[in-house]
């Protein structure tokens, strides 16, 4: 079985599977200082709970944004595994996609098994919209290659920037104002509408203006995938984002193991 581990700036996410079938996930905070020990005791735990046997482990496959666990993350995978751990970005790792862009260094490694994943699934130019710590556009051509893509700051990231940047506005979360009046009456109403409407107009204006740019160059249509915790409920609100796929991350790590085994 293959162990999983896609580690981004807010949350580790890891996954056995057994072929293509997934047989569980489990999901931590990052914290810098958690070390390979306390991964290790947590996930073989919860593992026996779901009736994963940790002693099925024979591959691991990392994709981490945050350099700084990787060693951590390398050791749970031969301490509590005895597997040597493979991570995107190694040399000899062949991921089935180019990253076109002036450093492809900088490409994180999420955005690229994003870009492999939903090039299996869609087989067409598409936009990625991630919506974790950053909300991240990622381009992919008709060849499946990622072509550059655009950041800006997370959902979750801008509201809490909000309010500790100002001396009377509230920490809240993100909801959809559904059917309440964008001009709000309320301190709080006016919040969640200019946050939520302000980036349903960030999603909307990007979109369009990727695919005038890019369409003339693909020579066909961009489909727009959304992926992440937030992208249902962002979904929810506008028609440009054409699927939902919450597994695409997990999915490019199990493709990636697959062309390398």
């Amino acid at each position: 079985m293959l162990l999983a581990i896609d580690c981004g700036n807010t949350n580790v996410v890891l996954a056995v599977y057994d072929g293509d079938t997934l047989k569980g996930q489990w999901r931590a905070a990052t914290k810098t200082d958690r070390t390979a020990d306390e991964y290790g005791i947590w996930l073989t735990q919860l593992m026996q709970r779901d009736g994963v046997n940790p002693d099925g482990i024979t591959h691991a496959i990392v994709g981490s944004v945050v350099p700084g666990k990787n060693f951590d993350l390398g050791k749970l995978c031969d301490k509590y595994f005895h597997c040597k751990a493979r991570f995107i970005g190694d040399p000899d790792l062949k991921l089935g996609a180019v990253a076109k862009v002036e450093n492809p260094r900088e490409v994180g490694a999420d955005r690229i098994v994003n870009a492999v994943a939903a090039h299996e699934t869609y087989k067409r130019p598409l936009i990625v919209i991630d919506f974790g710590t950053a909300t991240t556009f990622d381009v992919i051509d008709t060849e499946g290659d990622y072509v550059g893509g655009c950041i800006a700051p997370g959902i979750n990231l801008s509201m809490e920037a909000l309010h500790m940047a100002t001396a009377l506005l509230p920490r809240l979360q993100v909801s959809n104002p559904g059917q309440a009046p964008v001009v709000g009456k309320t301190t709080v109403a006016q919040m969640h509408s200019g946050v939520f409407w302000g980036y349903i107009g960030l999603i909307e204006g990007l979109v369009a203006r990727i695919r005038a740019e890019r369409e003339p160059i693909d020579g066909k249509p961009i489909t727009v995938v959304g992926t992440g915790g937030l992208a249902s409920l962002f979904a929810q609100a506008t028609s440009v984002i054409e699927h939902i796929d919450s597994d695409l991350t997990l999915r490019g790590l199990l493709l990636v193991h697959q062309r390398n085994t």
